[in-house]
C-alpha cells in the first residue's frame, strides 16, 4: 500500500481564445500536487504559460516543462519525422520558455514530462531517448524526468542516475507488458471505474489490462489529463478516495 502518492494533469494546453479540454484548469489546480505545462508547441503560449505558472504558485503546485512535437494542429499528438538532434533542440526551447516564466515567480521547476507522440516516441525510440536524457542531464541534473517504468527513456535515465518520476495513467488503458495504448482522444470515461482502477493500483499495485488480465504496477505519480471530458469531476473522485484510505497526495519535492 502506498502512503504518499503525487497527482499530476497537463494544465495551460489552451492557445490564444481556444480552449482545450472542459476549461477547468484554475479548478484542477486546488486539486493536483503537480503541473505539467504546455510550451507553445503542441499547446499554449506566453500568456496562457504566465497566468498558468501564476496559479500554481497561488496553489502551492510544483512547476513541470510539457514540450510536445511542433504540432499546434495536432495537439501534439502526430508523430512528426524529425532528426534526434533537432528534436532536442526543441525540447530544450520549450524548456527554457517554461523555466523563464517560473524565474519571474520565483518558483524552480520540479520536472520535465514530454507530451503525447512525443512522449510515446521517447518511451520506445533507443537512441533519441538516450539522446534526450544525456542532453537533460547535462542542463540539470537533478530535474525529474516523468516516465514510464522500463520505456526506453526511463532506461536511458537508469544508465545515466538521472532521476525519474514513473507513472500511472489513470485515464489511459495498459496492454499487457505494462504500457499505456496510446489515444488521439477519450470519450467521457466513468468517474467510478477510474476510481476504483487507481485504488487498486495504490492499494494493491496492479492493474487490469485491455485483454483483462490482472498485472503488476509500480509508479510515484498518477497522471489524469485535463482535456479528458468530465476531468474535474474524475481528479475530485481520485484525490478524495485517496485521502480517505489514508494515502496522501503531495508532489515529489514536497516528499523530500
Amino acid at each position: 500500500m502506498m502512503r504518499t502518492v503525487d497527482i499530476n494533469s497537463d494544465i495551460g494546453e489552451s492557445f490564444g481564445p481556444w480552449v482545450i479540454g472542459d476549461g477547468v484548469d484554475n479548478e484542477l489546480m486546488t486539486i493536483i500536487s503537480s503541473a505539467n505545462i504546455a510550451a507553445g508547441f503542441h499547446a499554449g503560449d506566453p500568456n496562457i504559460m504566465r497566468r498558468t505558472v501564476e496559479a500554481a504558485k497561488k496553489n502551492g503546485v510544483a512547476l513541470g516543462a510539457h514540450p510536445g512535437f511542433h504540432d499546434l494542429q495536432g495537439f501534439g499528438r502526430r508523430y512528426l519525422s524529425i532528426p534526434t538532434e533537432e528534436l532536442v533542440n526543441d525540447i530544450i526551447y520549450q524548456l527554457g520558455a517554461l523555466r523563464e516564466f517560473a524565474r519571474l515567480y520565483a518558483l524552480p521547476l520540479q520536472h520535465i514530462k514530454p507530451h503525447g507522440a512525443l512522449y510515446m516516441y521517447l518511451a520506445r525510440d533507443e537512441a533519441a531517448a538516450q539522446h534526450f536524457v544525456s542532453i537533460l542531464h547535462q542542463l540539470d541534473a537533478e530535474l525529474y524526468l516523468y516516465c514510464m517504468a522500463n520505456s526506453a527513456v526511463w532506461q536511458a535515465a537508469q544508465r545515466l542516475g538521472h532521476p525519474v518520476i514513473t507513472e500511472f495513467y489513470a485515464d489511459r488503458e495498459y496492454d499487457d507488458h505494462g504500457f499505456i495504448v496510446f489515444t488521439r482522444s477519450t470519450g467521457r470515461l466513468s468517474v467510478q471505474a477510474i476510481t476504483e482502477k487507481v485504488l487498486m493500483a495504490c492499494l494493491e499495485g496492479k492493474v487490469k489490462t485491455v485483454t483483462g488480465n490482472i498485472i503488476p504496477v509500480r509508479f510515484d505519480s498518477i497522471c489524469i489529463h485535463s482535456d479528458t471530458p468530465g476531468a474535474l469531476e474524475i481528479i475530485s473522485s481520485v484525490k478524495k478516495a485517496l485521502v480517505n484510505n489514508g494515502i496522501t497526495v503531495c508532489s515529489p519535492v514536497a516528499q523530500k
